[in-house]
C-alpha cells in the first residue's frame, strides 16, 4: 500500500473528506513518503480497538484529548464516532467540561509542584469542581479521562492522584495503560491533522 493510500484510509477512518480541507503536515508526510504515517494509522486503529475500553469510551477519551489540544477537526470526528457508538449529548458535554476543568487544575497543581512552597500548597485551591461529585460518565470513567488529560498536560501530582483514584475504583492497570496509550496516539495525530 502506498503512503497516499494510507493517508486516504486514515482520512476515511476519521470520516474526513480530503477534498474539503488540506492538512499541511499530513500532505508533507505523504509527499515525503514517510512510513510513520502507516505507523500512526495502525497505532490509532489499535488503541481505539482496545480490549479494555469500549469503542464509546475510546472515542470519548480521544475527544477529550482533541478538546484539550484545541483540535476542532479531530473533536468533530471523535464526537461523531462517540455518538455513533451510543454517547449522549450529556456525555459529550461532560467530556468538554472535564477537559476544561483539568486544564484549570493542571496549571494550579503544576505550579504548586514546581515551586515547592508550602505557603502555596497550604492555600485552598478556591476552584469549584462540582462536576466531579456525580459525573454523568460515572466516577471511574470520569477519573480515567481526568488521568488522561492530566498526563497530557504534564501534571505529576494530578496524574498520581487520578491514577490512584481510578485503581481504587476498580480499574485494572491494563485499562489505565490502554487509555494512556490512546491519549498519546491522539496527541500525535493532532500534530498531523488540524
Amino acid at each position: 500500500m502506498s503512503i497516499t493510500e494510507t493517508k486516504n484510509d486514515l482520512l476515511k477512518d476519521l470520516k474526513l473528506d480530503e477534498t474539503v480541507r488540506l492538512f499541511t503536515p499530513l500532505e508533507a508526510m505523504t509527499a515525503g513518503d514517510t512510513r510513520y504515517l502507516r505507523d500512526l494509522r495502525i497505532n490509532l486503529k489499535n488503541t481505539l480497538a482496545s480490549e479494555n475500553l469500549s469503542i464509546k469510551e475510546a472515542c470519548l477519551i480521544a475527544l477529550a484529548v482533541s478538546a484539550n489540544e484545541k483540535n476542532e477537526v479531530l473533536a468533530a470526528s471523535f464526537t461523531s464516532s462517540a455518538k455513533e457508538n451510543g454517547a449522549t449529548d450529556a456525555e459529550i458535554a461532560e467530556i468538554y467540561a472535564c477537559a476544561s476543568m483539568l486544564s484549570v487544575n493542571n496549571v494550579l497543581y503544576r505550579f504548586r509542584h514546581f515551586v515547592k512552597n508550602e505557603t502555596y500548597t497550604n492555600m485552598p485551591a478556591g476552584i469549584k469542581m462540582n462536576i466531579m461529585m456525580n459525573p454523568v460518565l460515572g466516577k471511574e470513567f470520569f477519573e480515567l479521562v481526568s488521568l488522561c488529560v492530566s498526563a497530557l498536560n504534564g501534571c505529576e501530582n494530578c496524574v498520581g492522584s487520578h491514577e490512584a483514584s481510578v485503581r481504587k475504583l476498580g480499574s485494572p492497570e491494563v485499562r489505565i495503560f490502554d487509555a494512556i496509550r490512546l491519549t498519546s496516539v491522539v496527541k500525535g495525530l493532532s500534530a498531523v491533522i488540524h
